[in-house]
């Protein structure tokens, strides 16, 4: 058993949607978007307005955090897998769970009550940044950037 082919994982709170999803695809080269999130596991219809939004010709999986954790090593090295979850915390279960997460992308985190706009698309609250910190302490490279082409913000405002 290999490592998975993991190319990226995203933070994105709306998952695959238009051009975001296209436009890193393209940069990437992905054929499978895997979006691990419990609610959309369990939602068709979420699920069916994704598929609209992916980019043609990849193959999407709907997994829950604990599936994700379970089946990733089956993976097939042929399988070049773009990653999208909703939040940090999310993203921290995975790696705790064995997920090999070796860089984080971190593009929307909307703004909402507690939170403090920290980067461009960014907004993080103290659970956020503390889950930043431990994923960070585990050797995660993160990376704020809303797409390929607008520029990489420091990671540091993260922790401001």
């Amino acid at each position: 058993m290999g490592e998975p082919n993991i190319l990226l994982t995203r933070i994105d709170n709306r998952l695959i949607h238009g051009q975001v999803a296209t436009q890193w695809n393209g940069t990437l080269g992905a054929n499978l978007i895997l979006v691990a999130n419990d609610k959309v596991a369990k939602d068709k219809v979420r699920q069916g307005l994704m598929d609209m939004a992916a980019p043609a010709g990849v193959q999407t999986r709907y997994f829950s955090i604990q599936k994700t954790i379970e089946i990733i090593h089956k993976a097939s090295p042929k399988q070049k897998i773009f990653m999208v979850v909703e939040n940090p915390q999310d993203a921290l279960k995975l790696a705790e769970g064995g997920v090999p997460i070796k860089k984080l992308n971190i593009g929307n985190m909307h703004m909402s009550e507690g939170k403090r706009q920290v980067a461009t698309t960014v907004a993080v609250d103290e659970a956020d940044v503390n889950a930043f910190k431990k994923l960070k302490e585990m050797g995660v490279q993160l990376v704020i950037q809303r797409v390929p082409t607008t520029p990489v913000e420091d990671e540091k405002k993260l922790f401001q």
